[in-house]
């Protein structure tokens, strides 16, 4: 478990916080003198409430629109509380390149404007760190182990990757995976990184441990950062469970959690339940391998262990071929709505494996040895529990499902999902006699955060909203098509046929680059096929999600070609910075409405019809209003920024709820498109 101490101290007192937040952002305050930065008044506002929230130790939800500066509007005031106070500082982020852009970019420019001034005193020394779950860090004691019995537990490639893995220790500071190039082979990985029991301050060193050097530099941090994912998976795992008191994760935190539209999804994801095939198959080989014949009971075990060892991946495969063959044959997601739906052949094995795994453990003395068996027989455990409850739908509440994934549709995963997270949210956020800011460019529905409120259990907790301060009306042009045919089962190939018509008219006619957004894959690449060819011949390159390159290759491509055409789905919503002319126009297919039929969505709708609401009103409109300003948002990202926003769905113009989209536009006007007067009406930006 992570923690800085285990009981919390007594925060210090320190210089009115209210006061020194007026000092920077006033009109002619240290942003505008010493940095050289514009004043924004929506910019000072949001510093101003968010000051004034952790002065009073409460909670406050604050929409800031593009460019209205919301990252130091919490920085500043958080460093300032945080170092004065001897209060840990808590930013969780959604994104890698948000995470970055506040380590490197923002926090450094905190540093030389509190050094600017003597009446910040101590503050210009913040320190700050990253917050990584323990799997990213190696640990040289499992590493040590693993090396010792390399020949029992793995065969030679594995054995090279070691040495190889070895190597790398000699240059690294960090211990981290993602500085191991290439990545390492994940079945080597499981058994050297630092997440699992072995890895403890009785086992390792402190001085050379990768994890508790960087534990020890989280104990000393004023400003510690983190992902949504992590933050979520540590609370759903008992975090905070080592000290009584004020805090989120640690002792006398606070928390700022910025692009806090996503925490309904993703706690939503952590506080269920994930048991996966491929997972279990790895744990299982990691006790014996029968190819192999290597792992841990070929150590420490006898023919009996090994005996059990195959039972259970002789009844996993059986378990797992069933519910891949009877439920997910035709479709990659299958709810499930009935108690012992089949039958859990795996569980008398997995139980038996783990007391086994419990008996050896008996038998050997203290030691990173002992301690790796009972951590295989831990994760036993946890797995036992998973398919116990999947069987038995024992989690009220919760929608439960299986699905397929993997490249070949091979990995089968038992899921699970509460239906309402408002109340653990309350209990982990705001209950715990601290301040918690939450802020998004994208909170609001309809100018009213209502809804978000409702999904957070934010119940009393005050809101704000600033607008941004960009001029849309003078540097956005917005066209609407009327004449693309809905995707609906007779117009599927024309209406695709038109979308590919529309973009090859809209890309080649912008100089700068287009993102195209997408609400299906399989439109995606039928478009990327029809308009390939042409695009080459315009001279214009076009990336397409998923091809040849990681996301985060394809958008750094994107920004230095300059008027590529990207075609995106889903994580292309949100996220992509992409300032200056190499992004001039975003392109939305299609509104990005949820899909009816994934079990978590179908399973809200009825639930809020239960209730005798509505559910399009309720859950799938607000939802994809949120998605459709994400997308938006990401044409104008600096001032100087100009750039067209083409959609190519005509349901904002012929359905009542329409309003609702055009209305959540920056600009109040926009032009309608056919394909009959675009050439006279579509005007380059």
């Amino acid at each position: 478990m992570i923690g800085f101490h285990d009981e919390p101290s007594t925060p210090a007192a320190g210089p009115a916080l209210s006061e020194l937040t007026e000092r920077l952002f006033s009109g002619g305050g240290l942003l505008e003198t010493a940095l050289g930065l514009e004043h924004r008044p929506q910019q000072e506002a949001m510093a101003r409430g968010v000051a004034a929230a952790m002065e009073a130790n409460e909670s406050l939800l604050v929409e800031a629109g593009t460019g209205v500066g919301k990252s130091l509007a919490y920085l500043l005031p958080g460093l300032l509380r945080a170092t004065f106070q001897k209060r840990p500082l808590l930013i969780s982020t959604a994104t890698i390149a948000l995470q970055e852009q506040i380590r490197f970019k923002d926090l450094p420019l905190c540093r030389k404007l509190l050094q600017s001034d003597q009446a910040f005193g101590e503050a210009a020394k913040f320190r700050d760190a990253i917050l990584l779950g323990k799997a990213n860090y190696l640990c040289r004691t499992r590493l040590a182990q693993a090396v010792g019995t390399q020949g029992e537990l793995f065969p030679a490639p594995e054995q090279e990757e070691l040495q190889r893995i070895i190597e790398w220790t000699h240059t690294t500071e960090t211990g981290l995976r993602q500085e191991l190039n290439p990545p390492p082979m994940a079945g080597v990985w499981e058994w050297i990184n630092a997440d699992s029991t072995v890895c403890n301050r009785h086992n390792c060193n402190p001085e050379t441990c990768f994890y508790q050097r960087a534990r020890a530099t989280l104990q000393k941090a004023d400003v510690i950062i983190v992902n949504h994912s992590l933050l979520f998976a540590l609370i759903s795992a008992g975090m905070p469970s080592s000290f009584r008191g004020p805090g989120i994760l640690f002792p006398n935190d606070f928390l700022v959690i910025d692009e806090a539209h996503t925490v309904p999804e993703i706690a939503t994801e952590h506080f269920g339940l994930r048991v996966s095939s491929l997972g279990l198959d790895r744990l299982l080989k990691a006790l014996y391998n029968p190819k192999t014949k290597r792992g841990l009971f070929a150590r420490h075990g006898g023919i009996a262990e090994v005996r059990l060892v195959n039972d259970a991946l002789e009844a996993a495969e059986q378990f797992f071929t069933f519910i891949r063959h009877r439920l997910l044959s035709r479709r990659p997601e299958v709810r499930v709505r009935e108690a012992d739906w089949c039958d859990p052949v795996i569980l008398q094995p997995l139980r038996q494996l783990a007391d086994s795994a419990a008996r050896i453990a008996d038998r050997m003395e203290e030691g990173p040895a002992r301690s790796e068996v009972q951590n295989q027989q831990n994760r036993l455990k946890g797995h036992i529990r998973g398919v116990a409850e999947m069987v038995s739908l024992s989690a009220e509440d919760h929608v439960h499902w299986v699905e397929r994934s993997g490249r070949r549709g091979q990995i089968v995963n038992l899921r699970t999902a509460p239906l309402d997270v408002s109340g653990e949210l309350r209990q982990c956020l705001f209950e715990r006699e601290t301040s918690a800011i939450l802020t998004s460019a994208t909170l609001a529905v309809d100018g009213r955060m209502d809804r978000f409120r409702a999904q957070t259990g934010a119940d009393g907790v005050r809101d704000r909203v600033e607008s941004s301060p960009f001029d849309y009306a003078r540097n956005m042009r917005v066209y609407i098509a009327r004449d693309v045919p809905l995707p609906t089962p007779g117009e599927a190939r024309l209406s695709t046929e038109t979308l590919a018509d529309y973009i090859l008219f809209c890309a080649t006619r912008v100089a700068g680059g287009s993102l195209a957004l997408f609400t299906s894959y399989a439109d995606m690449e039928t478009v990327a096929r029809l308009t390939e060819e042409e695009l080459r011949r315009a001279g214009r390159e076009l990336l397409v999600q998923g091809r040849e390159f990681s996301r985060t290759e394809t958008a750094n491509r994107f920004r230095k070609l300059g008027n590529a055409v990207l075609y995106g789905t889903e994580s292309f919503w949100t996220g992509v910075d992409v300032p200056g002319p190499a992004l001039s126009q975003v392109i939305i297919t299609r509104l990005p409405f949820v899909n009816p039929t994934h079990p978590v969505a179908e399973a809200k709708c009825e639930w809020i019809r239960e209730k005798g609401g509505n559910p399009f009103q309720e859950h799938t409109l607000p939802e994809t209003l949120i998605q459709f300003r994400q997308g938006v948002g990401r044409l104008i990202r600096s001032k100087t920024d100009r750039g067209v926003i083409t959609l190519l769905d005509s349901r904002v113009l012929v359905k009542t709820y329409g309003r609702l989209f055009t209305g959540s536009l920056p600009v109040r006007r926009w032009e309608v498109l056919t394909r009959q007067n675009r050439e006279a009406v579509f005007r380059k930006p």
